[in-house]
């Protein structure tokens, strides 16, 4: 019998995935809730040169390993801990170094792509989509990649023009259909929140039944 619930949170690159997945942490307390990202599980291009990585599409499902992510999923879902790859968005590619977290009760999974992967639906006692325009999206990466990872202006808005808009509208906006609930990524989510949140505590009382 599974001893966890998993919410799973999709949007586009910028929607407000990681302020929602927050907001519930904050809500359940880290001991209750662990968020795993999508991102850490970046295929491991070490191997590749820089110039060659810093070209590849990331936002492309052939990008993410879905079988190890699905495996660590699974082991949280029945109360064990897990060591999971972490990302360096500097270098594009997998850290030396791991990141312990569980066993928790609430997992949440939040990416771009998750919701577009069948194994890990399936996996998800809930799922979210953050729908936010893409102008409000566009602004938000430019600013995180300049700040936070490195990036020049021409590098995101080439990145963002060449494959990010594009994968979005092939694979991310698509897998909205399969969301039990819209969530809008404009900052006035509250009411939203509450709703989700409340919907958490019943499956988490049924688990504990």
């Amino acid at each position: 019998m599974k001893k966890g619930i998993l919410i799973g949170i999709s949007g586009a690159s910028g929607s407000g995935k990681t302020h929602v997945a927050k907001s519930i942490i904050e809500r359940f307390g880290s001991d209750k809730a662990v968020v795993i990202q999508e991102d850490s599980y970046y295929k491991d291009l070490s191997d590749v040169p820089y110039e060659e990585r810093a070209g590849r599409n990331f936002d492309h499902p052939d990008a993410f390993d879905y079988d190890l992510l699905a495996k660590d999923i699974l082991q949280l879902l029945n109360g064990e801990a897990v060591s999971h790859p972490v990302y360096d968005y500097k270098l594009h590619t997998r850290s030396k170094e791991t990141k312990t977290v569980g066993p928790c009760v609430l997992i949440i999974l939040e990416g771009i792509l998750i919701l577009n992967n069948a194994k890990l639906r399936e996996l998800m006692d809930y799922r979210v989509f953050i729908d936010t325009a893409l102008d409000i999206c566009f602004v938000r990466r430019l600013k995180r990649d300049i700040e936070e990872r490195g990036r020049t202006a021409d590098s995101v808005i080439q990145q963002y023009t060449e494959t990010v808009r594009p994968m979005y509208l092939q694979f991310i906006e698509p897998s909205k259909r399969y969301a039990d609930i819209l969530i809008s990524g404009d900052g006035r989510n509250a009411e939203a929140v509450d709703i989700l949140t409340t919907k958490i505590n019943t499956l988490l009382t049924n688990i504990d039944q």
